[in-house]
């Protein structure tokens, strides 16, 4: 009798990290970061492990959505979703009914990602690999058929990106060995957060610095005063030789954000993310040809490869900022991969958020050994949060990650430390109840 999965289990899972204001920003002043934590289980006693991040009362449409998908996987054979998991992906985002809410895009979209997570974590831990050498080692015609390209080949053939994972696959063993020495950039929003007083910003700045980052970034966009004067101390604390991105969380108009980074350009920053909404494809266009040579950042709020193949069509970014859980998880990604290495746009992924660093590590270094066989102009955001709470957790080293070498996508948390902040029974959130 074949091995089947058996369950789909979804708890919510939050964190009071507005009690530091960790993660505060203009549109989330005071963020629980939260996840809606999966196991996928099968009947041979296997687990795999993934994750929707949200922030706070969100988890609870969350959680209902992965329960949601639950019946269109349990019961499935093992083998037969792991070797087809473009198929099983699209099962996912494919069903009619639960399509129409999205379709491929908020909170059912977000659901599937922490399924078809879990399912690669599974993956790894069968084969014994972290996911981004399992992906790394697939043959290129393994990896497009992971791709659905119904809606991309406009921008992107199965032809062309065949000729991408070609051409870089001579490369793959060398530049995995240089992974394994080496680890990948890294930049820090740790100093940033809104709701951190100038002491605190300019202590952590130097901080980050002395810890090996060449890139940090601050989040800006509630009052412009205090972004001019907070953007000077930055830069004082840091150098000339440092780079400072900011990051808007989407809290302007397109005129406002022009207009607010201006007075921000005599401190020299290196990007601004997320300057307006994220489905503005033109407004984005726009801000980016008015603010050149800053650069502009976007897409952990883009909901899928078709936004991500407009906003690269339009020339509306120069960054690309994937997201584990935003876009449909592991496999969406790869096609998001594609886009930009047919575009020569550097995938610099987003990680604010409880486990998007663990697991958005496996994408970069997937990418770097190949996709796109370069790290230039490319880093990994980091946050130092919450990390402890995972069974693998995201090791840095001189401003790098290091490459994971434990099975899977490195998404599994403690169980104590799931019972402890399990919503709304876990005694984490029944003493804060009690204050």
């Amino acid at each position: 009798m074949s091995e089947l999965i058996s369950a789909v289990d979804a708890v919510d899972v939050r964190f009071p990290t507005s009690l530091e204001l960790d993660g505060s920003d203009a549109m989330n002043p005071e963020p629980d970061y939260s996840a809606a934590y999966v196991t996928i289980r099968t009947s041979g006693g296997d687990e795999g492990h993934g994750l929707a991040f949200t922030v706070g009362r969100g988890n609870d449409v969350e959680v209902a959505a992965v329960r949601a998908l639950a019946p269109l996987v349990v019961g499935l054979p093992v083998e037969e979703v792991l070797n087809d998991l473009g198929g099983f992906s699209r099962r996912l985002t494919g069903d009619s009914q639960l399509r129409w809410l999205g379709p491929e895009k908020g909170a059912i979209h977000m659901a599937a990602a922490a399924i078809v997570n879990a399912v690669w974590d599974l993956y790894g831990r069968r084969t014994g690999k972290p996911v981004w050498r399992l992906l790394a080692e697939l043959s290129p015609e393994q990896l497009v058929d992971l791709v659905d390209f119904r809606y991309l080949q406009d921008a992107l053939t199965r032809d062309e990106a065949l000729d991408i994972l070609r051409r870089a696959e001579p490369g793959r063993a060398e530049r995995t060995a240089h992974l394994m020495e080496h680890g990948y950039p890294a930049y820090t929003t740790t100093p940033g957060w809104l709701g951190y007083d100038d002491e605190k910003l300019v202590r952590l700045s130097k901080e980050a610095v002395a810890d090996g980052f060449s890139q940090i970034k601050l989040k800006v966009g509630a009052d412009r005063a205090d972004d001019e004067r907070r953007m000077r101390l930055a830069r004082e604390a840091v150098g000339p030789d440092i780079r400072i991105a900011v990051d808007a969380n989407q809290a302007w108009g397109v005129q406002q954000a022009i207009d607010w980074m201006r007075a921000l350009v005599p401190h020299d920053p290196y990007w601004i993310e997320e300057p307006t909404s994220p489905d503005d494809i033109l407004g984005h266009a726009a801000i980016r040809k008015a603010l050149a040579p800053v650069k502009v950042a976007t897409g952990e709020h883009t909901h899928n490869q078709v936004m991500f193949k407009q906003l690269l069509q339009a020339g509306s970014l120069d960054i690309l900022q994937m997201d584990a859980s935003r876009t449909a998880g592991v496999t969406e990604n790869v096609a998001i991969l594609l886009l930009a290495a047919k575009f020569r746009v550097p995938v610099c992924p987003h990680a604010g958020g409880v486990g998007l660093c663990e697991m958005v590590q496996h994408l970069a270094m997937f990418d770097y050994v190949a996709v796109s066989g370069t790290t230039e102009n490319r880093v990994i955001e980091y946050v130092d949060h919450l990390h402890e709470h995972f069974t693998d957790p995201v090791r840095i080293r001189e401003g790098h990650y290091l490459a994971p070498t434990a099975p899977g996508i490195s998404a599994e948390l403690h169980p104590d430390s799931v019972a402890a902040h399990r919503y709304p029974e876990g005694p984490v959130w029944e003493a804060k109840a009690g204050t």
